[in-house]
């Protein structure tokens, strides 16, 4: 494990080692370039809302993605997916920022989906939407 690339900061608030995999998988180099330009639209996020933003989940090696009973093809494994809570901010709230900031083309189509405790945001290239709240 290289300490460096760990510690690195990808954005002015966002470091490497929130994108890295539960299971401390090493994140593959073209995987690192995926998450620069994620944690670059993240940091669009952060600024507007203004408040720190938890990277709950992002890249997840196959091994650790098929633990979780997730899809090969997930955007999490290409690290150009995260999902992310605010402690302030409910994930409905969360959710409307993003798909205004989608809107206004500050950030980049893609997926976005809304959970019960977080947002699912990743930048596939194209739209997709889903609802995943358990309660309503």
């Amino acid at each position: 494990m290289d300490i460096r690339k760990d510690n690195m900061k990808l954005t002015t608030n966002f470091s490497k080692h929130e994108f890295d995999c539960s299971d401390g998988s090493e994140m593959p180099d073209d995987v690192l370039a995926n998450t620069r330009v994620l944690a670059s639209y993240l940091q669009v996020i952060r600024d507007t809302i203004g408040v720190s933003i938890n990277v709950n989940s992002s890249y997840r090696s196959l091994q650790f993605n098929r633990s979780i009973g997730s899809k090969d093809t997930s955007q999490h494994v290409t690290g150009k997916a995260a999902d992310l809570s605010v402690n302030s901010i409910t994930p409905e709230h969360l959710y409307d920022v993003i798909e205004y900031l989608i809107e206004w083309d500050f950030i980049p189509e893609g997926g976005l989906g809304l959970y019960d405790t977080f947002v699912h945001y990743d930048i596939r290239g194209y739209k997709a939407r889903w609802d995943n709240r358990k309660t309503e």
